[in-house]
Protein backbone atom coordinates (compact mmCIF):
# COMPACT_ATOMS: atom_id res chain seq x y z
CA UNK A 1 0.00 0.00 0.00
CA UNK A 2 1.02 3.57 -0.72
CA UNK A 3 1.71 6.11 2.46
CA UNK A 4 -1.49 7.78 0.53
CA UNK A 5 -3.61 4.72 0.76
CA UNK A 6 -2.61 3.67 4.47
CA UNK A 7 -3.19 7.41 5.42
CA UNK A 8 -6.79 7.02 3.50
CA UNK A 9 -7.62 3.61 5.34
CA UNK A 10 -8.43 4.89 8.74
CA UNK A 11 -10.78 7.66 9.85
CA UNK A 12 -8.60 9.59 12.12
CA UNK A 13 -5.54 9.48 9.23
CA UNK A 14 -7.43 10.25 6.91
CA UNK A 15 -9.06 13.37 8.75
CA UNK A 16 -4.93 14.67 8.41
CA UNK A 17 -4.87 13.73 5.20
CA UNK A 18 -7.64 15.78 4.03
CA UNK A 19 -6.45 18.68 6.29
CA UNK A 20 -2.41 18.44 4.73
CA UNK A 21 -4.29 18.57 1.19
CA UNK A 22 -6.54 21.60 1.97
CA UNK A 23 -3.38 23.74 3.65
CA UNK A 24 -1.49 22.49 0.41
CA UNK A 25 -3.91 23.29 -2.46
CA UNK A 26 -6.45 26.24 -0.53
CA UNK A 27 -3.92 27.45 1.56
CA UNK A 28 -0.47 27.63 0.27
CA UNK A 29 -0.88 29.01 -3.26
CA UNK A 30 -3.13 31.97 -1.38
CA UNK A 31 -0.02 32.89 0.69
CA UNK A 32 1.96 35.32 -2.20
CA UNK A 33 -1.10 36.77 -4.46
CA UNK A 34 -3.19 37.29 -1.53
CA UNK A 35 -2.33 36.85 2.03
CA UNK A 36 0.76 38.66 2.03
CA UNK A 37 -0.19 41.43 -0.06
CA UNK A 38 -3.53 42.25 2.29
CA UNK A 39 -1.35 41.90 5.39
CA UNK A 40 1.05 44.83 4.06
CA UNK A 41 -2.08 46.91 2.76
CA UNK A 42 -3.73 46.79 5.93
CA UNK A 43 -0.48 47.66 7.80
CA UNK A 44 0.02 51.10 5.83
CA UNK A 45 -3.69 51.43 5.99
CA UNK A 46 -3.46 51.58 10.09
CA UNK A 47 -0.35 53.99 9.36
CA UNK A 48 -2.47 56.20 7.65
CA UNK A 49 -5.40 55.87 9.36
CA UNK A 50 -4.22 56.89 12.96
CA UNK A 51 -2.19 59.31 11.62
CA UNK A 52 1.09 58.07 11.76
CA UNK A 53 1.64 58.32 7.76
CA UNK A 54 0.46 62.01 7.05
CA UNK A 55 2.55 61.77 3.67
CA UNK A 56 0.76 59.15 1.33
CA UNK A 57 -0.63 59.92 -1.78
CA UNK A 58 -4.21 58.99 -0.99
CA UNK A 59 -4.25 62.37 1.73
CA UNK A 60 -5.82 64.44 -1.07
CA UNK A 61 -9.03 62.11 -0.72
CA UNK A 62 -9.53 63.57 2.45
CA UNK A 63 -10.63 67.04 1.00
CA UNK A 64 -13.30 65.67 -0.77
CA UNK A 65 -14.91 63.49 2.34
CA UNK A 66 -18.47 64.52 2.27
CA UNK A 67 -18.27 67.26 -0.43
CA UNK A 68 -21.41 66.21 -1.74
CA UNK A 69 -23.16 65.33 1.61
CA UNK A 70 -27.10 64.82 0.80
CA UNK A 71 -26.88 65.04 -2.74
CA UNK A 72 -27.79 62.87 -5.50
CA UNK A 73 -25.37 61.89 -8.06
CA UNK A 74 -25.19 59.20 -11.63
CA UNK A 75 -22.99 56.74 -12.24
CA UNK A 76 -22.65 55.85 -15.67
CA UNK A 77 -21.32 52.58 -16.11
CA UNK A 78 -20.25 51.57 -20.31
CA UNK A 79 -22.27 48.35 -20.61
CA UNK A 80 -23.83 48.14 -24.26
CA UNK A 81 -27.11 49.54 -23.19
CA UNK A 82 -25.90 53.30 -22.58
CA UNK A 83 -27.11 55.34 -25.52
CA UNK A 84 -25.67 58.67 -25.99
CA UNK A 85 -28.89 60.45 -26.08
CA UNK A 86 -28.93 59.88 -22.02
CA UNK A 87 -25.49 60.94 -21.54
CA UNK A 88 -26.90 64.20 -23.71
CA UNK A 89 -29.81 64.26 -20.93
CA UNK A 90 -27.43 63.94 -17.47
CA UNK A 91 -25.71 67.52 -18.30
CA UNK A 92 -26.39 69.52 -15.70
CA UNK A 93 -26.15 66.53 -12.97
CA UNK A 94 -23.49 65.46 -11.08
CA UNK A 95 -22.02 62.62 -12.59
CA UNK A 96 -19.13 59.44 -12.53
CA UNK A 97 -18.14 57.87 -15.75
CA UNK A 98 -15.01 55.33 -16.04
CA UNK A 99 -12.95 53.78 -19.06
CA UNK A 100 -13.95 53.53 -22.16
CA UNK A 101 -16.66 56.89 -21.65
CA UNK A 102 -14.20 58.81 -23.38
CA UNK A 103 -15.00 57.05 -26.84
CA UNK A 104 -17.96 58.88 -26.54
CA UNK A 105 -17.02 62.22 -26.38
CA UNK A 106 -16.86 63.13 -30.21
CA UNK A 107 -20.57 62.41 -29.84
CA UNK A 108 -21.79 64.34 -27.05
CA UNK A 109 -21.11 67.83 -25.31
CA UNK A 110 -21.58 66.29 -21.82
CA UNK A 111 -18.54 65.19 -19.48
CA UNK A 112 -18.53 63.58 -16.79
CA UNK A 113 -18.46 65.45 -13.42
CA UNK A 114 -15.67 63.14 -12.22
CA UNK A 115 -14.19 60.17 -13.79
CA UNK A 116 -12.55 56.97 -12.49
CA UNK A 117 -10.37 53.71 -14.23
CA UNK A 118 -8.40 51.34 -12.01
CA UNK A 119 -7.57 49.04 -14.76
CA UNK A 120 -3.97 49.36 -16.22
CA UNK A 121 -4.52 48.04 -19.52
CA UNK A 122 -7.67 50.80 -19.79
CA UNK A 123 -5.60 53.78 -18.44
CA UNK A 124 -2.53 52.32 -20.96
CA UNK A 125 -5.37 52.73 -24.14
CA UNK A 126 -6.87 55.84 -22.73
CA UNK A 127 -4.14 57.86 -20.87
CA UNK A 128 -4.07 60.68 -23.62
CA UNK A 129 -8.09 61.28 -23.48
CA UNK A 130 -8.01 60.86 -19.75
CA UNK A 131 -5.15 63.69 -19.43
CA UNK A 132 -7.13 65.84 -21.37
CA UNK A 133 -10.67 65.30 -19.75
CA UNK A 134 -11.99 68.65 -17.84
CA UNK A 135 -13.73 66.98 -15.11
CA UNK A 136 -13.35 67.66 -11.24
CA UNK A 137 -11.27 64.66 -10.06
CA UNK A 138 -9.82 61.97 -11.95
CA UNK A 139 -9.60 58.90 -9.77
CA UNK A 140 -7.58 56.23 -10.30
CA UNK A 141 -6.90 53.27 -8.52
CA UNK A 142 -3.62 52.43 -6.73
CA UNK A 143 -2.58 49.59 -8.80
CA UNK A 144 -1.89 51.76 -11.67
CA UNK A 145 0.17 53.77 -9.62
CA UNK A 146 3.08 50.94 -9.51
CA UNK A 147 3.13 50.85 -13.47
CA UNK A 148 2.46 54.46 -14.05
CA UNK A 149 3.88 57.68 -12.80
CA UNK A 150 0.38 59.32 -12.06
CA UNK A 151 0.01 63.51 -12.78
CA UNK A 152 -0.19 64.86 -9.21
CA UNK A 153 -3.67 66.90 -9.89
CA UNK A 154 -5.13 62.41 -10.15
CA UNK A 155 -6.90 61.52 -6.83
CA UNK A 156 -5.09 57.90 -6.07
CA UNK A 157 -7.15 56.12 -4.08
CA UNK A 158 -6.36 52.80 -2.06
CA UNK A 159 -7.64 49.78 -3.27
CA UNK A 160 -7.46 46.34 -1.93
CA UNK A 161 -7.58 43.83 -4.56
CA UNK A 162 -9.03 40.99 -1.61
CA UNK A 163 -8.63 37.89 -3.83
CA UNK A 164 -9.14 38.88 -7.34
CA UNK A 165 -6.07 37.49 -8.81
CA UNK A 166 -7.10 34.19 -7.63
CA UNK A 167 -8.93 31.75 -9.39
CA UNK A 168 -11.64 30.50 -6.50
CA UNK A 169 -15.21 29.82 -5.96
CA UNK A 170 -15.87 31.86 -3.15
CA UNK A 171 -16.49 35.73 -4.17
CA UNK A 172 -14.77 37.41 -1.44
CA UNK A 173 -16.30 41.30 -1.17
CA UNK A 174 -16.91 43.95 1.23
CA UNK A 175 -17.95 47.56 1.31
CA UNK A 176 -15.93 50.83 1.96
CA UNK A 177 -17.51 54.14 2.99
CA UNK A 178 -14.15 55.29 3.64
CA UNK A 179 -12.01 55.82 0.85
CA UNK A 180 -9.68 57.63 2.29
CA UNK A 181 -8.43 53.86 4.84
CA UNK A 182 -9.72 51.68 1.78
CA UNK A 183 -11.42 51.08 -1.47
CA UNK A 184 -12.48 47.57 -2.17
CA UNK A 185 -12.72 45.42 -5.22
CA UNK A 186 -15.84 44.38 -6.09
CA UNK A 187 -14.98 43.38 -9.66
CA UNK A 188 -15.90 46.81 -11.92
CA UNK A 189 -14.49 50.21 -11.70
CA UNK A 190 -18.38 51.05 -11.05
CA UNK A 191 -18.37 49.52 -7.73
CA UNK A 192 -15.31 51.49 -6.85
CA UNK A 193 -17.02 54.47 -7.45
CA UNK A 194 -19.96 53.51 -5.82
CA UNK A 195 -17.94 53.58 -2.29
CA UNK A 196 -16.11 57.16 -3.26
CA UNK A 197 -20.25 58.39 -4.16
CA UNK A 198 -20.92 57.28 -0.06
CA UNK A 199 -17.31 58.53 0.60
CA UNK A 200 -18.15 61.70 -0.71
CA UNK A 201 -22.01 62.28 0.83
CA UNK A 202 -24.25 61.46 -1.58
CA UNK A 203 -27.42 59.91 -0.66
CA UNK A 204 -29.50 59.32 -3.53
CA UNK A 205 -27.15 57.36 -6.23
CA UNK A 206 -27.99 56.14 -9.89
CA UNK A 207 -26.66 53.36 -11.87
CA UNK A 208 -26.78 53.64 -15.71
CA UNK A 209 -25.12 51.54 -17.77
CA UNK A 210 -24.42 48.60 -15.08
CA UNK A 211 -25.68 46.05 -17.76
CA UNK A 212 -23.98 42.79 -15.66
CA UNK A 213 -24.53 41.08 -18.10
CA UNK A 214 -21.81 39.40 -20.84
CA UNK A 215 -22.59 37.85 -23.48
CA UNK A 216 -20.91 35.09 -25.50
CA UNK A 217 -20.42 37.37 -28.59
CA UNK A 218 -18.45 39.90 -26.95
CA UNK A 219 -20.66 43.19 -27.06
CA UNK A 220 -19.98 44.21 -23.24
CA UNK A 221 -19.32 47.74 -23.97
CA UNK A 222 -21.56 50.70 -25.60
CA UNK A 223 -18.42 51.39 -27.69
CA UNK A 224 -16.51 47.79 -28.16
CA UNK A 225 -12.60 48.30 -27.96
CA UNK A 226 -9.95 45.44 -28.44
CA UNK A 227 -10.73 44.69 -24.91
CA UNK A 228 -10.35 40.68 -23.84
CA UNK A 229 -11.06 39.20 -20.67
CA UNK A 230 -11.24 35.35 -20.46
CA UNK A 231 -13.11 35.83 -17.07
CA UNK A 232 -15.88 37.55 -18.61
CA UNK A 233 -18.34 34.53 -18.64
CA UNK A 234 -18.31 35.23 -15.01
CA UNK A 235 -17.77 38.80 -14.77
CA UNK A 236 -21.51 40.02 -14.29
CA UNK A 237 -22.19 37.07 -11.65
CA UNK A 238 -18.96 38.32 -9.57
CA UNK A 239 -20.72 41.85 -10.11
CA UNK A 240 -23.94 41.02 -8.60
CA UNK A 241 -22.19 39.52 -5.99
CA UNK A 242 -20.62 42.86 -5.29
CA UNK A 243 -23.93 44.87 -5.15
CA UNK A 244 -25.74 42.83 -2.71
CA UNK A 245 -23.12 44.10 -0.56
CA UNK A 246 -23.41 47.49 -1.33
CA UNK A 247 -27.09 46.63 -1.33
CA UNK A 248 -26.91 45.70 1.95
CA UNK A 249 -24.56 48.79 3.32
CA UNK A 250 -27.12 50.75 1.67
CA UNK A 251 -30.20 49.49 3.99
CA UNK A 252 -28.50 49.70 6.67
CA UNK A 253 -27.15 53.25 6.29
CA UNK A 254 -29.95 54.93 4.81
CA UNK A 255 -28.40 55.43 1.37
CA UNK A 256 -30.78 55.27 -1.71
CA UNK A 257 -29.18 53.27 -4.82
CA UNK A 258 -31.43 52.91 -8.00
CA UNK A 259 -30.31 50.92 -11.17
CA UNK A 260 -31.33 53.16 -14.31
CA UNK A 261 -30.19 50.92 -16.64
CA UNK A 262 -32.34 49.94 -19.80
CA UNK A 263 -32.23 46.35 -19.43
CA UNK A 264 -29.97 44.12 -18.31
CA UNK A 265 -29.07 41.80 -15.73
CA UNK A 266 -29.01 43.65 -12.44
CA UNK A 267 -31.63 43.63 -10.09
CA UNK A 268 -30.42 43.90 -6.95
CA UNK A 269 -31.12 47.55 -6.29
CA UNK A 270 -35.04 48.83 -7.10
CA UNK A 271 -35.32 49.73 -11.18
CA UNK A 272 -36.15 53.32 -12.10
CA UNK A 273 -36.68 54.75 -15.76
CA UNK A 274 -33.77 57.53 -16.12
CA UNK A 275 -36.64 60.04 -18.34
CA UNK A 276 -38.88 59.66 -14.93
CA UNK A 277 -35.90 60.33 -12.67
CA UNK A 278 -35.56 63.74 -14.62
CA UNK A 279 -38.49 64.91 -15.29
CA UNK A 280 -39.54 64.35 -11.77
CA UNK A 281 -36.44 66.23 -11.30
CA UNK A 282 -37.68 69.48 -13.88
CA UNK A 283 -41.16 69.42 -12.18
CA UNK A 284 -40.04 69.56 -8.70
CA UNK A 285 -37.60 72.66 -9.67
CA UNK A 286 -40.84 74.46 -11.46
CA UNK A 287 -42.84 74.11 -8.67
CA UNK A 288 -39.82 75.83 -6.68
CA UNK A 289 -39.58 78.49 -9.18
CA UNK A 290 -43.59 79.49 -8.29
Amino acid sequence: MTIKEVLKSNRFTLYFYDFIRKIRYNFIPMIRPVIIPNIVFNFKRILRVTRINRKSHFEKLKNIKNKHLGERCFIVATGPSLKIEDLEKLRGEITFSMNSICLAFEETNWRPTYYGIQCIGNYLRFEEDIKDLDSECKFIGEPISKHKEIPEEFYVYPMNMLNHYVLHNKYNTKFSDDAFAVVYDGYSIAYSLLQIAVYMGFKEIYLLGADCNYSSDLNHHFKNYDCFDPTYSVAGIKMIHAYKKAKKYADFKNVKIFNATRGGMLEVFERVDLDDVLANNEREESLLSL
